[in-house]
């Protein structure tokens, strides 16, 4: 980072950063990414059971990577956490809820506990929220349509059958209340698929694997990648640059690889396996079955597949990045083509390892 580049930030390298859940597959790279940076003061905020050996080795050469162990749920740690934080990244969330409650405790009610004490320590210039492509709708939308930041989210989240959607829904709301209410200044960020060594499972965007036959859903479509390198450097300057208060930005590379592009590359670099691509036409319709079967039954059958995720995941859908280049002057510094050659790489070892 040049000095001018420094000199454009709202805070300077030696103002603490707090980065929550920092030893995430995303944490570890924001935290990366803001070392790289000359930040020199990143404040990482860990679960109590998760490992912070790879965080800790970050330390060093006249920077400070700080582990504080904590609990958003307690009021006391997020006060501890927010101590003299010029900025905080706020990264962690509830992933593997199933339970809605769980989801919404683990994501939206620890965002108002963090936002909260940010608010009373006074000494927070931004507060980044890193929310996800999940709270979009492209329910009525038209096929092929492009969704960037000015399209609507849900607004019944709970019908999509996600508890994150619906979590990540929430904490977007809460988080727009704060800046409203308290005038925190704010800014979300949306990544998209975030993929890489650490996260090498293929994205439901691409189809579902089912008794050892895999369902191809996505066809044409384009999926939203972004290598995690590169997002991290968008979560980044999301927090550092002046002038984007209250603004959302979506998080995707260059180059979008369609569905079928994506599972011919990974069969070949990584391996094969049996797939059926299921038309449109036919997963809309199944989608929709199960849906009114679910309704009948009076949720006896969950509502897994509906409509409102079929719009979501397998409607053809374009993206673009132009808000996050002209305003944060953000660029892919890892193109797609590399970026899937190193995930099919540490696909292919973790093959050999299993």
């Amino acid at each position: 980072m040049n000095q001018t580049d420094v000199n454009d930030n709202i805070i300077g390298q030696d103002n603490v950063v707090l980065v929550t859940g920092a030893s995430g597959f995303i944490g570890m790279a924001v935290v990366q990414c803001l070392i790289d940076k000359g930040f020199r003061r990143i404040r990482c905020l860990v679960r109590p059971s998760a490992s912070a050996a790879k965080v800790s080795a970050l330390s060093g050469k006249g920077r400070e990577v700080e582990i504080l162990r904590g609990n958003l749920l307690s009021l006391d740690d997020c006060a501890k956490a927010t101590r003299d934080a010029a900025v905080v990244i706020h990264l962690a969330a509830g992933r593997g809820e199933k339970s809605f409650p769980d989801a919404f405790m683990n994501s939206a009610v620890t965002t108002r506990n963090l936002l909260d004490a940010c608010v009373q320590e006074g000494k927070c210039k931004r507060f980044v929220n890193v929310s996800s492509f999940a709270v979009y709708t492209n329910t009525g939308k038209s096929r092929g349509t492009l969704l960037d930041e000015s399209c609507s989210v849900e607004q019944r989240p709970e019908v999509r059958g996600e508890a994150y959607c619906f979590a990540k829904t929430k904490q977007d709301e809460i988080v727009a209340e704060y800046r409203k209410e308290y005038g925190l200044s704010t800014v979300i960020v949306r990544p998209g698929v975030v993929y890489g060594p650490g996260n090498l499972a293929i994205t439901g965007r691409v189809g579902i694997g089912t008794f050892g036959l895999f369902l191809h859903l996505g066809g044409s479509n384009r999926i939203p990648l972004t290598y995690v390198d590169n997002c991290a450097d968008a979560i980044v300057l999301a927090g550092l640059k002046p002038a984007i208060d209250g603004e959302v930005f979506n998080i995707v590379d260059d180059d979008l690889p369609s569905s079928r592009q994506f599972l011919r590359l990974y069969k070949r670099n990584v391996r094969r396996f049996r797939s059926l691509y299921v038309p449109k036409g036919v997963s809309y319709g199944l989608c929709y079955l199960w849906e009114r079967y679910s309704e009948w039954s009076q949720g006896q059958l969950p509502s897994a597949f509906n409509r409102s995720r079929w719009n979501s995941l397998w409607r053809n859908t374009t993206y673009t990045n132009e808000k996050l280049k002209k305003r944060l002057g953000w660029t892919p510094a890892i193109t797609t083509q590399e970026g899937l050659q190193r995930y099919f790489e540490a696909c292919r070892a973790e093959k050999l390892h299993a």
